[in-house]
Order: C-alpha cells, then structure tokens, then sequence
C-alpha cells in the first residue's frame, strides 16, 4: 500500500507529519475539558443502556481513542451518546436478565461496527441521504422525553421490580401510582444537581455543570449518611483500565440483536455524519463520510473486545471540543486517555456518587435534546408538508414503540414515501406569449386555458422520471386541442428517462392527430440524443426543433418565430379575444425584449 493510501485509510499519519507544536497546548486544553464532561456523561448514559457506570467509562476510553486516530474529523468525539444508549437499552430489554446478556451486548457492538466498516468498504457514504434531517429531529426529540421520564423513578427514589423488562409508558405508569413511595432525600440531591447544571450554564457555558452538580452531593451523603436514608449509590467501579475479553460468537444470539444493531449502525452514522459536517462549515475541513463509517465502524469492532456498547459521535462533548480550540484529533485521542487515568487512580472515590443525581444529569440531558428552534422551523415550512409528517411520526413512534429501532425504520419509511410522493408531481408552467410594445414579448403565466389559442408555451422544469410520468401524461392530455400550436421549453428540465419520454411521445402524436403542430426549445445536448435515438426528432422534424442557447430566452425566440410561420400570423400575435377573457388565475408577467436575444 503507497503513502498516499496510507494518510487516506489511516489519516492520523497525515496529522503526525503536520503536527505543530502550538496545537499542544489547544489540544491538551480542550481534551481536558472533554474529559471533565465526558466522566459524568459516560456514567449516566450507560445507565440509559442499563448496564453498570463503568461499561460506559470503558466506552468513553475505548471508542473516543480508536474513533480519533481513524475517523475523517479533528474534532469529532466518539463515545456513548444518549440516542444510542436508548438504542441498545430497547434491543437489550428482552436479555438482560439473562447469564449472556453482557455477551449478547459486546457482540452487537462488534456488529454495528462491522456494519458500519462494510458500509465505508463499499463507499456507501450516501447512504446518509436517505434519512432525512426532520426524521433526526423526531427521533432525538422523542429518545429526550424517552430519557427523562425514563429517570423519574430513580430521580424519586423508587425501585422497580423487573423495571428493565418494561417500556417507559408502564414505568410512568408505575411512578404515578406509587408517588407516596417518594424518598424525599433522593429528590433533593436530584434537584440539587438540576439547578447546580442550569445555574453554572448560565454563569458560564465552560464551567463543567454536571461534574460539579454530581461531586457536590457527595457532600451531603457523606456529612448526613443519606445512604442508610434510602438513597442509592452508583456502587464500587473497578479501579483498572478496560479488560480484553473475546466474544462468543453464536448464530443465535445475531439473529436476535442483528435488526437492533442494524438501526444503531445507522443512527450511529447520521450523528457522526451530521456533527462532523457541522463543525466542518466554520473549520473548513473537508469529511470524507466513507472514511468516517470506517472509523466508527473500527471505534465499535475494537471497543466490542474491551467490553464497550456501541458509541457514535457525541453532540455535546464534540462541540466542546471544538470550541475549546481543539486543533487536531490528538484532542480526542488525549481525552480518552484522560479518562483512563481518572479510571484508574479515581475510581474508589465514586462508589459515593448519588443515583438520583445521575438521573437529574440525564433529565437535563433529555431536555437538551428537544431542539425547539428547530422543530419550529420545520412547523413554519408547513404543518402538514412531509417533512413536518415524517418529524412528528418519527418523534411519537420513538416514545409510543416498544421497539425504537422500528421508530426509526417507521421515520425513513415514511420520509421516503413522503417524498416519492412529492417528486412524483412534474412542474410545469404554462405560458401564453403576447406582443408588447415594440419587439417586447410579454408571457402571461396561467393555470388553465378555456378556450383555443394561437400559441402556448409548456415549461417543463426539474428531473422527469418513471414515477412522475403518469402525473405528465395527465397534465399533457389536459392541453391536447387547446392551442395550434405548442412550444415545450426544455431549457429548465434537469433530466428525463425513457417513461417520461414516451409520454411526451403520447402527446406529440396526440397534438398532430388534432391538427396541431409542436415546437420544441430549449433542447440540451444530452436530450437532443435522446430525441434521435428515440426517433422522436422525425415525428417532429428538425426545423422544429431549436437547441438551448447561452443567451436567455434565445431558443424561444426563434421557436415562437416559426410558431407564427407555422400558423401563417404577422408578427402580433395577440391572441384571440375570446381565449385572453379566459386566462384564469393569473400569476404573474414576464416582459422579455426579443431585441437582446
């Protein structure tokens, strides 16, 4: 393999041999600064998964340090994320009571990153375009209410039997019900720890909130041992860096977590995908999304050995990461490294962690997510436009399933077909052109046309494929015995295939049995080969026939020229008084001076 293969498949080679020494400091800086946040982060999500604190410090160490030294972004921070965690919480539910269920686990994450490696193998990097940003919105808005409500019970100092066994609806169910069993004391540190992470958030944005609205309360368990009251512990972690540990792989087990880790492998790609881009438009570096999916992919195979759950990019602590002056993805791979040392020399210390403020961290987590700007945004499109649909959908599906990854497959489905069903309606325009002053053409656009005119030009714009070949067929029949003659402007038509060609060929053959004639403008190169290999050129013949010019509106000219020779008129063709009292709903006028054609 050559150099230049290497930097491309491993780019930490190329960040070696440009390494500056004024990016230590930024990097260090910054890789601190994630860690802080990374540490509290790790340990609430893995509560979101269900599994024990410490598989998600593992996660935070493992995956932040392979993600870094061979995804596309400087910035990017792979690790847990609360999507994700939701994610593996709602394929995991049905396993973890049993004695595999840790194994079961790793091996999903061994599987959403083969996935995702497979995906960058064979260049499916645009695949990502297939699940739309509003489909994104929903799903995090909804896995936010998921997650909050999701930690009441814990937040209030209940205990649920067999709570991993039930959807949130029957845990929220469950709470309300037993309210009485509130431990006070619990709900205190709770909402101690909440306002502790708003007040800091407003003071300012780069004091570590929730690190300090955990390590405050343990003040308080200490001095008044509120643990003997009532209130859980995180319980010991162990003080020692991630273990290697090879997986079992069983058939059976894959076929049972392969839908889930399927959705995951997606989901896990559209955040890294979507953060990366966005700290790409104000850094200037260009992702390679194929590259990307191969470093996610080897982040969750490698970490999948050291006994991590699945990770993706994470929203928060990348931005972090960047605003903190990250230069370079040693930020990330540093960060890492950060937790490991805490891990390790820190660990005993956080046994005395408060359940009730972890859940208060992820209730203010699960807020966060709710992104309002942009959901009002996509409202103020159009309520009922299918990307408002596809939000909503996606947005209830993710709270009322009791399979998120089927939410998410319910919110692709639905932006696809939402879609398909938009692109299936051609635009089309249509244009009655009249004399102006002097050599100045005015074209009158209208939606419909009454009665029979001299000349109508049909501007047919955008890609015409299979799908939208019925809705031009439809709209062509409509026009057949409405003017002597027709001019089809091209210029604005992006692509056709040979469907929708074969409805123009209807038409044509249509317009001539009713002793009409057809013009065609605006003709392409690429469309003028389609007209002769389709032997559309001779239904029409050549003089008719007037390609696309550099100079606007300049095929149309000459295309409404030999519309009046066709129909023997002078040179005002004003049309007939009784088709011009029958132009219905006018939307605007174009005046083109045919002097500067």
């Amino acid at each position: 393999m050559s150099s230049l293969a290497l930097k491309k498949y491993i780019p930490i080679i190329e960040t070696i041999q440009g390494y500056k020494k004024d990016y230590i400091r930024k990097d260090i800086i910054a890789a601190l600064t994630v860690a802080v946040v990374a540490i509290p982060q790790c340990m609430a999500y893995a509560l979101i998964a269900g599994v024990n604190p410490v598989y998600g410090l593992y996660t935070g160490i493992v995956s932040t340090i392979i993600g870094s030294i061979f995804g596309s972004s400087n910035q990017l921070v792979t690790g847990p994320t609360n999507a994700i965690c939701l994610l593996v919480a709602g394929t995991m539910k049905n396993y973890m009571g049993l004695a595999n269920a840790y194994q079961m686990l790793f091996l999903m994450t061994f599987l959403v990153g083969f996935l995702q490696l497979i995906y960058g193998v064979i260049k499916l990097g645009k695949v990502i375009d297939f699940v739309s940003h509003t489909v994104i919105v929903g799903f995090t808005a909804g896995a936010g209410v998921l997650i909050a409500l999701g930690q009441l019970s814990t937040l209030l100092g209940m205990s649920i039997k067999n709570s991993a066994n039930m959807t949130t609806m029957e845990k929220m169910y469950y709470v309300f019900t037993h309210l009485n069993q509130t431990n006070r004391y619990a709900l205190g540190l709770g909402i101690m720890t909440m306002v502790i992470i708003v007040v800091c958030k407003k003071i300012s944005k780069n004091l570590p909130g929730a690190l300090i609205g955990i390590t405050v309360p343990i003040a308080f368990i200490i001095l008044f041992a509120l643990e003997t009251k009532g209130v859980k512990l995180t319980g010991n972690i162990p003080s020692s860096l991630p273990p290697f540990k090879m997986l079992q792989f069983n058939v059976g087990s894959i076929q049972s977590i392969l839908s889930g880790a399927f959705a995951i492998s997606i989901i896990g790609l559209v955040e890294a995908i979507s953060i990366s881009k966005s700290i790409a438009s104000t850094s200037r570096q260009k992702i390679d999304a194929n590259q990307e999916f191969i470093g996610q992919g080897l982040a969750n195979i490698v970490g999948s050995f050291f006994q991590c759950f699945p990770a993706s990019g994470s929203f928060s602590r990348s931005a972090i990461n960047y605003i903190n002056g990250a230069a370079s993805r040693f930020s990330g791979i540093m960060s890492g490294v950060a937790v490991a040392l805490v891990l390790l020399f820190f660990a005993p210390y956080a046994k005395y962690i408060p359940s009730p403020c972890l859940a208060g961290v992820l209730i203010i987590t699960g807020y966060n997510l709710i992104d309002r700007k942009e959901i009002k945004e996509v409202v103020k499109v159009g309520k009922f436009k299918s990307d408002s649909i596809a939000m909503w959908v996606t947005c209830f599906a993710t709270i009322l399933m009791p399979d998120l990854d089927y939410a998410i497959y319910t919110g692709i489905a639905l932006s696809l077909a939402l879609h398909l069903k938009d692109t299936k309606k051609v635009p089309l325009k249509i244009l009655i052109p009249t004399q102006g002053k002097e050599s100045e053409i005015i074209e009158q656009e209208i939606t419909s046309v009454k009665d029979k005119v001299d000349i109508l030009i049909i501007q047919i714009e955008g890609n015409l494929y299979f799908g939208s070949a019925s809705d031009l067929e439809e709209k062509l029949d409509s026009l057949v015995n409405k003017s002597k003659v027709f001019i089809l402007r091209m210029k604005y038509m992006a692509s056709i295939d040979l469907t929708s060609l074969h409805a123009l060929k209807v038409f044509i053959r249509m317009v001539k049995e009713a002793g009409g004639n057809i013009i065609i403008s605006g003709v392409k190169s690429d469309f003028n080969s389609m007209l002769e290999n389709s032997n559309l050129a001779s239904d029409i013949s050549n003089e008719n026939i007037f390609m696309s010019e550099n100079e606007i509106f300049a095929s149309t000219n000459s295309a409404l020229m030999r519309a009046r020779d066709v129909i023997g008129s002078d040179t005002s063709f004003v049309p007939k008084k009784s088709a011009t009292s029958t132009v219905s709903n006018s939307d605007s006028l174009k005046g083109v001076n045919t002097g500067a054609l």
